[in-house]
């Protein structure tokens, strides 16, 4: 993952333009005045409940975390190994790399499924798709140039989108065609894609129109994966090295998408409660240098709605948290694979240090919800006091005017 920057556009807005070189992305057009933009991930780099910095980066990137072996290989390593490591070797045809980019953007509250497979089929008859119960996984065919049958101008510019999703995937033969994973909460994983403007002309022409909730800036994360021969599959500074047969399976990379697209969207979530931190630090402040706080009841009982809406959707009515129903009948190498990524990725943690911080923000809340109910009480007893001792005096005033007094 990247230290997080805001970047002044969307991935979404790219228009092709006469070359890769001077393809840029343009903001989205929306009816606010600022369209959504781009922004990297960086997990648990948000501050504390009092506002106090939180040092960046604060999982462990250069940690080793070992995955498991290709099971298809079955017993110890031996002759039948090493042939298969040299033909790995061979299959890897000369000037392409063993290494490509992982993409995961979250770009919505959550997607359309069936609307999704509609577009896909609609738009991209060529895709090789798969429907599980929380994803749409769709296999790109090979990289295509002008021969392909995606054509370009005289200038050289691409005629449609399709020559800018296909041209040029990244890694050749050696990574294996791109896949795109699109998860129900709004997740969009890319592998084996070269460039950004690839990922966002599909966004642009099949996640958009399934988005439910749009977020108005997009979260992305980056990963590298690595085809090693010599190497034991791994995760190491955001690089996942696998072999060549784990590498295309679709469902080793669903399984390792899985726990990306978790992390990324809990990402969001953690930038949530930075934006309710922000919005209340100074509530604490105020009651212990004024004794009171400025903030109004509704203002108050807002803040308390969007603190108990966020925990109750990540625990509640997001899958977030939960171990995909993909896992209850695939193999057991593939959930390893999960678990071992969602252990580099310190899901866990990252899960209870989040929930913590909901725990402490509800709870700071509702002492200062309390504090304004116990001063209210409190006014409303002095003003009956007030107009006890009113009624009293003009009780003393008729008692006298009868005696003649006044």
């Amino acid at each position: 993952m990247m230290n997080r920057s805001d970047v002044p556009y969307s991935p979404l807005d790219a228009a092709p333009s006469t070359s890769d070189r001077d393809y840029k992305l343009k903001p989205r057009p929306s009816s606010a005045k600022d369209g959504p933009s781009l922004r990297r991930s960086n997990s648990l780099s948000y501050k504390g409940v009092l506002g106090s910095e939180l040092p960046q980066g604060i999982r462990q990137r250069d940690k080793f975390v070992p995955l498991p072996l290709d099971s298809s290989r079955g017993g110890s390593p031996g002759r039948a190994e090493e042939e298969t490591a040299f033909n790995e070797i061979a299959s890897i045809a000369p000037g392409t790399s063993g290494r490509a980019r992982i993409t995961v953007y979250c770009i919505a509250e959550s997607l359309d499924q069936e609307k999704l497979e509609s577009l896909i089929r609609i738009k991209h008859p060529a895709w090789e798709t798969h429907t599980y119960e929380d994803v749409v996984h769709a296999r790109l065919p090979g990289p295509m140039t002008a021969s392909g049958g995606y054509g370009s101008t005289a200038g050289g510019a691409a005629t449609d989108e399709a020559a800018i999703v296909m041209a040029s995937t990244s890694g050749g033969s050696a990574v294996g065609p791109p896949d795109v994973f699109f998860f129900d909460y709004g997740v969009v994983a890319f592998w084996g894609l070269q460039q950004q403007q690839q990922e966002a002309a599909i966004l642009r022409s099949v996640a958009r129109a399934a988005e439910r909730g749009p977020l108005a800036r997009y979260d992305m994360d980056e990963f590298i994966f690595n085809i090693s021969v010599s190497e034991p599959p791994h995760i190491q500074n955001d690089t996942i090295t696998i072999n060549r047969r784990q590498a295309t399976d679709h469902r080793v990379r669903l399984a390792m998408s899985h726990a990306l697209a978790q992390s990324t969207k809990l990402s969001v979530y953690e930038e949530r409660v930075v934006a309710l931190v922000e919005e209340s630090r100074h509530l604490p402040q105020d009651l212990a240098l004024h004794g009171r706080v400025s903030m109004s009841t509704k203002k108050l009982a807002q803040l308390i709605g969007k603190v108990f809406l966020q925990s109750s959707t990540l625990n509640l009515l997001s899958t977030v948290m939960d171990t995909p129903e993909f896992f209850w009948s695939a193999p057991d190498q593939l959930q390893a694979l999960y678990e071992r990524a969602c252990e580099y990725l310190e899901l866990d943690t990252r899960a209870e240090v989040l929930n913590a911080r909901f725990q402490v923000l509800q709870e700071m809340l509702d002492m200062l919800r309390d504090h304004k109910n116990n001063s209210h009480a409190a006014r409303l007893e002095w003003i009956i006091i007030w107009l006890l001792m009113v009624d009293v005096i003009l009780m003393l005033f008729q008692l006298l005017s009868l005696f003649g007094f006044v």
